[in-house]
């Protein structure tokens, strides 16, 4: 049963991370067989119990990153690319590969803001941003000063992030 498991998230993720990274598209008919994989395989195997797992997983991983979709801050392939993780291989797993993706999508976000030629500008935003929260400078003044800074709003694939935070959960188990 572990081999079927083991085939099916690294062929996931495998493509997946493909056409993140060369499409910037999760795609639902990767993600939804997956899923549907997920949760046969772990039936056939454990049986109910193992149809409960899946779909447990499969909730938890949409769950944990349901928020961050909701703020714009990922896409939705991104959000069922860590739920047919979680159909796969569970609700603890997920866990730990939230975890982890979390890790390194900071990893991933920090060199790519230091990398970034603007990255005193984006600082400056922070840190004003920062000052204006605490109610030490007014807001507007926050807003004037942006208004001639060169940043541009930069993100990456975090299909990628999600992929590599699998693959440590798989490696590193806790």
């Amino acid at each position: 049963m572990e081999i079927f498991r083991v085939v099916l998230l690294l062929t996931l993720l495998f493509v997946c991370f493909l056409t993140d990274i060369t499409r910037n598209k999760i795609y639902n008919f990767v993600v939804f067989p997956a899923m549907v994989l997920g949760i046969l395989i772990n039936g056939f195997f454990d049986g109910f119990s193992g149809i409960i797992q899946s779909l447990e997983g499969m909730l938890l991983g949409m769950a944990f990153l349901i928020i961050p979709y909701a703020l714009r801050g990922i896409g939705a392939g991104d959000v069922k690319f860590l739920g047919a993780i979680g159909a796969i291989m569970g609700p603890g797993f997920t866990f730990n590969a939230f975890l982890f993706s979390a890790i390194a999508g900071g990893v991933i976000s920090l060199a790519i803001m230091l990398s970034d030629k603007n990255l005193r500008y984006k600082l400056k935003a922070v840190f004003l941003t920062f000052l204006s929260m605490l109610g030490i400078i007014p807001k507007g003044l926050y807003l004037m000063e942006n208004l001639d800074s060169p940043v541009k709003k930069g993100r990456f694939p975090y299909g990628v992030a999600i992929t590599f935070g699998t693959l440590l959960a798989f490696l590193l188990p806790l």
